[in-house]
């Protein structure tokens, strides 16, 4: 037993100094487990108590009774005149211990106190390991890969172990046993099996935190990066402003001969960047947002968020990108729905246009008191007779030469011109001989 005492010291007194546990949360921890096991080992209903000996590392089990005249309760009570065999002042009422000693003591305080000691290093390590980063989240982690499990990876942090998911995996990451791996700390979960670190390296924000490492300005709030989307794998756009006139922000996160955005690449393994200068002026940032094709001009339509789009042919393929990659990221970034169209493409939709106003002007200058130019007029909000039928009535009066009785008028006729083209034959608009024809047949 003296052995075994001395060797369960040393193991407190170690766990102490290596894991940081209080070692009085470790002594009372294997009193109260041999306590529980003892009770359970004698199967008595007595007030049981333990004692670590703090130098010598021994067990002692006492019974705890109180001291009364008359006994009733013998598991818990000690007659008075007993008591004062044993200590001579002994008063009734007093809590009075008596030292309990049976062969299975040693063997059970041996077993209790390595359940507990192991038990406590788990707690203690779950509770310093969520203590250590749940401050950390969304900032950058090192680690070194330890296994993986059906594309899980998982990697030894230092004070803890994370899992890199596999949905939250790059589709150029392929990780062995061994490597070194940089990613981002999403969550930190006090999950009763003990805190879980989880990982991300397809987070748009680790495009920020591993330019945030690379380039000081960022660092220092000289330049910031305002918005960052990625399609991880293929790739990332990240819009950035200097608040510094003597700065440009694109030429810090570049480096000097792209140093410090080739860093960033390399850790994404290959993963394309676009940079882009951030601007109130939303042509100009929709633009650059395209990079890396040119754009020959921007038509904004605000009320409806779009904004189309034109470049030169040989650009068409590149604005919008693999998979229309590159077109769709840009929209992202900017916040406006995005049309491309190729010069080609442009040209010819302006003629179509032109071709269905000069249709639409022969068929209005059929309405009664319309002459070419109020056709023309007619022809900047509806192009045909079904879009005129149901126009608007004050826009219409607002034109010149054109008053309330002549709207209705308008759109009257535009209706029966609208019925006539989609086909209309019903009953009520026969004549009386066509009706009789039919009779006759």
């Amino acid at each position: 037993m003296n052995e075994n005492s001395s060797e369960m010291l040393q193991i407190i007194d170690q766990l102490g100094r290596d894991r940081g546990i209080d070692r009085e949360v470790l002594i009372e921890a294997i009193e109260a487990s041999v306590v529980h096991a003892a009770r359970k080992h004698l199967g008595s209903s007595e007030t049981l108590e333990a004692h670590l000996n703090r130098e010598t590392g021994k067990i002692e089990l006492y019974t705890l009774k109180t001291v009364v005249e008359s006994v009733e309760f013998p598991e818990r009570e000690i007659a008075l005149d007993k008591a004062k065999e044993i200590f001579a002042d002994v008063e009734p009422g007093e809590e009075f211990e008596i030292r309990r000693d049976f062969a299975e003591l040693g063997r059970i305080a041996a077993q209790s106190a390595k359940q507990v000691i192991m038990q406590r290093v788990r707690d203690a390590e779950r509770e310093i390991v969520y203590e250590h980063y749940h401050n950390r989240v969304n900032e950058l982690a090192n680690g070194i890969v330890m296994r993986i499990e059906r594309g899980n990876v998982y990697v030894d942090l230092g004070k803890g172990e994370a899992i890199l998911p596999r949905n939250e995996q790059s589709p150029r990451d392929h990780f062995r046993r061994g490597d070194r791996i940089r990613a981002l700390l999403i969550e930190v979960r006090k999950d009763k099996p003990g805190p879980q670190l989880w990982l991300s390296r397809s987070s748009p924000l680790l495009i920020k935190k591993l330019f945030e490492n690379e380039v000081p300005e960022i660092y220092d709030g000289i330049v910031e990066i305002k918005e960052c989307v990625r399609e991880p794998g293929g790739r990332s756009k990240i819009c950035v402003v200097s608040h510094d006139y003597n700065v440009d922000p694109v030429g810090a996160c570049v480096g000097i001969k792209g140093a410090r955005v080739q860093s960033v690449v390399r850790e994404l393994r290959g993963e394309n960047i676009d940079i882009i200068p951030w601007t109130e002026d939303p042509v100009i940032f929709i633009s650059q947002a395209l990079s890396p094709a040119q754009v020959s001009r921007v038509e904004l339509h605000p009320e409806n968020g779009s904004a189309i789009v034109v470049v030169n042919d040989e650009m068409l393929s590149l604005a919008i990108g693999k998979k229309g990659q590159n077109v769709r990221l840009a929209a992202k970034l900017t916040g406006w729905r995005l049309e491309i169209q190729s010069e080609t493409e442009m040209e010819r939709s302006r003629e179509l246009l032109r071709e269905k106003i000069e249709e639409a002007v022969v068929k209005f200058k059929r309405l009664d008191g319309i002459s070419e130019s109020m056709a023309r007029l007619l022809t900047e909000q509806y192009l045909n007779f079904s879009a005129l039928a149901e126009g608007n009535p004050e826009w219409i009066g607002g034109l010149p030469d054109i008053d309330s009785e002549k709207v209705d008028d308008i759109l009257s006729q535009a209706l029966e011109y609208a019925k006539a083209e989609e086909g209309y034959e019903e009953d009520e608009y026969l004549d009386e001989d066509d009706v009789s024809d039919a009779e006759e047949d």
